[in-house]
């Protein structure tokens, strides 16, 4: 509703790192075309791909590129 291009989830235990899944999988469920970045302490470029992510940053600095990649 909001016309998002990006959504940004972070996570800073490594328990709350399912639940980006959830969120991934239910905005495709959705329908919903907003590219999705993810980052945090315990957060890789592989978990990245495991849940299907678009993107990845390690830092805040690093997302603005990641960001700017993405809507490219």
């Amino acid at each position: 509703e909001s016309g998002a291009q990006v959504i940004g989830l972070s996570a800073l235990l490594t328990t709350t790192m399912p639940q980006m899944k959830v969120v991934i999988d239910a905005l495709k469920e959705a329908g919903v075309g907003t590219k999705v970045m993810i980052g945090g302490a315990p957060i890789t470029q592989s978990y990245c791909d495991e849940i299907g992510a678009d993107g990845y940053a390690p830092d805040a600095a690093s997302a603005v590129d990641t960001a700017k990649a993405l809507l490219g």
